[in-house]
């Protein structure tokens, strides 16, 4: 048995990169899986995982979408003891190249999303007596980094929803914890300035971005009874880069 049989867990964002890692992760270790994305080709990744998992298109900054999401997987699957907040934008610019449309995007799917997803599954998780939710933040949430304002003001800020979340929810048995990964090689990040990337790949003490199978192994943990007693934690996964 794997250390997720038996439990349930919505993944937002699955359709590649780490998303898709936690989505393939979590069913190897026995979890069904709802993935979910604003990209169609989730389809196809749920159905390569195969019937341990379905595929739901979503926007994550619809409320309403978000409780389509929640009533399928009960649907499907009788329960729901897992919540990744994975979905995320990143387009980095410094302020004075932000404008409004780019940074309120930032804001409806790094921010509203999770506070969404959290809301969304609060209900079947308390009912059930116990849950885990894992928001995906960043270490741009941690460190002062220039020419990433819009992305790393959301990243800030899910730091705290993500403390306050786990207060206000553990008394229902809901643990609410924080990966702050480093630089992942997905394709979210590689599109961006390759030169850029290779200099801060080089900053690395282990000389090397991370795969998003490491961050998946991370939130496999913390969405199984192995760290029941973590709360509110933030585990930052980036090779030591801000130690």
């Amino acid at each position: 048995m794997g250390k997720l049989t038996g439990k349930v867990a919505i993944i937002t964002g699955a359709a590649g990169g780490q998303g898709e890692a936690e989505a393939r992760l979590f069913a190897a270790e026995g979890a069904k899986v709802v993935l979910t994305d604003i990209q169609k080709k989730g389809a196809a990744v749920a159905a390569d995982i195969g019937p341990a998992a379905i595929f739901i298109e979503q926007d994550v900054s619809s409320q309403a979408q978000w409780q389509e999401v929640v009533t399928e997987a009960l649907h499907r699957f009788g329960r729901l003891d897992v919540l990744v907040n994975n979905a995320a934008y990143y387009d980095p610019k410094p302020l004075m190249e932000t404008d409004l449309a780019m940074f309120d995007r930032h804001l409806a799917v790094n921010v509203t999303g999770p506070m969404l997803g959290m809301k969304a599954v609060f209900e079947p998780m308390r009912a059930a007596g116990a849950g885990s939710i894992i928001n995906i933040s960043s270490i741009s949430g941690t460190r002062k980094i220039p020419g990433q304002f819009a992305y790393a003001t959301t990243k800030w800020a899910l730091r705290g929803m993500t403390g306050t979340a786990a207060a206000e929810f553990g008394r229902a048995g809901i643990r609410v914890n924080a990966i702050m990964p480093g630089m992942i090689r997905t394709d979210m990040i590689l599109k961006h300035d390759p030169e850029d990337n290779d200099r801060f790949e080089q900053m690395i003490p282990l000389g090397r971005a991370g795969q998003p199978r490491e961050i998946a192994q991370i939130a496999a943990f913390l969405a199984s009874d192995e760290s029941s007693y973590i709360v509110g934690a933030e585990i930052i996964a980036d090779a030591g880069l801000t130690l």
